[in-house]
């Protein structure tokens, strides 16, 4: 236990029955862990002392029944000052409270959520009315609410302190427990309501955040579908244009296969080499012939009686002129051959 000056006697020494009384201790913080020690110390009187807060673990003090913490600087409570289930008294006259913390309301109705602990706690001995109420029960038991509430000297917020009213005697005090019980459980149940709509639109929100992912992926697959669609019919233009040319090749290629195996079979020759053939035999047939003809004119010049006629005179006299020639030809062919060699 903390002074302003040294360190005092035992908690033990100052519990009287089930009270016990700290008040003008000159306390700076609350003795938590001695307290929890004494479950039977239900009435806890910590007035006039130089508390400005509340420890968090304070609330683990469920046996507590009544408490007094007036007359200190208190600014507020701890969050879940709620847990003091048992509570049915409660003095906070003249601190610096301006709110309430939204756990207060948890007095009226906390006590039925925490039924096993409240059964099994070593307090039920000296509390009968609450040992007698079976679990499903204790929230119509007489000792499950806060009854007593002073919130006078606090510069309170103007709503709470409207609330609350004045407790000027037993009645206004048992009605401001009331109230601000009310009050408070109005306060929860908008912020329960808040939280609700809260995680609603966020619910909303990633529903919509969904919806528009999948709407996007499904787009996606669509191009891609398409693409993909796409890039097929263009692979199958190219597939098909290759094969074209591919056939178009092979009956190229077969086609003069066919023409050049066609001579080599003894086919019939095209039209025209065989005209310019034919025209060719026929030349040579005719200076053939026309030869033929001159040798006989001039063995007939030379053989017979008709070598006197003027024609056969003029064919022998060209005969023997030829023949001069070609021997004048031979005889310089001769020569020349002999001067080469030389």
């Amino acid at each position: 236990m903390s002074r302003g000056g040294g360190k005092g006697p035992s908690l033990k020494d100052k519990l009287d029955g089930n009270e016990l009384d700290l008040s003008l201790c000159d306390l700076n913080e609350v003795p938590v862990r001695e307290l929890a020690a004494l479950p039977k110390a239900t009435i806890l009187d910590l007035s006039c002392n130089n508390l400005i807060s509340l420890p968090s673990d304070f609330c683990s003090l469920l046996h507590l029944v009544k408490l007094d913490l007036s007359k200190n600087r208190l600014q507020q409570l701890p969050l879940d000052f709620g847990r003091l289930v048992n509570l049915q008294h409660l003095d906070l006259l003249n601190n610096r409270l301006v709110t309430l913390p939204v756990s207060f309301a948890q007095l009226k109705l906390a006590l039925h959520r925490n039924s096993v602990e409240i059964l099994s706690h070593p307090l039920k001995t000296s509390l009968p009315k609450l040992s007698a109420c079976l679990p499903y029960r204790f929230h119509s038991c007489e000792n499950t609410n806060l009854k007593w509430l002073d919130l006078k000297d606090n510069p309170l917020d103007p709503v709470l302190a409207k609330v609350a009213g004045d407790c000027l005697d037993e009645k206004q005090c048992k009605q401001a427990a009331v109230k601000v019980l009310q009050h408070m459980k109005a306060i929860q149940s908008e912020q329960d309501r808040q939280r609700q709509r809260k995680l609603q639109a966020e619910r909303e929100m990633e529903k919509k955040r969904e919806a528009e992912q999948r709407a996007k992926e499904a787009q996606e697959r669509e191009v891609r579908k398409r693409e993909k669609a796409e890039e097929k019919e263009r692979r199958r233009r190219e597939y098909d244009a290759q094969k074209a040319a591919k056939q178009e090749m092979e009956k190229k290629t077969k086609k003069e296969t066919v023409q050049t195996r066609k001579p080599a079979s003894g086919s019939r020759p095209p039209q025209p080499p065989r005209h310019k053939h034919s025209w060719s035999r026929s030349v040579l047939r005719v200076l053939l012939f026309v030869l033929l003809c001159m040798l006989c004119t001039l063995a007939a010049c030379k053989l017979t009686e008709l070598q006197r006629q003027p024609l056969c005179v003029s064919v022998n006299t060209l005969y023997e002129d030829v023949l001069a020639a070609l021997q004048n030809h031979k005889t310089l062919q001769n020569m020349l051959q002999q001067n080469s060699q030389q």
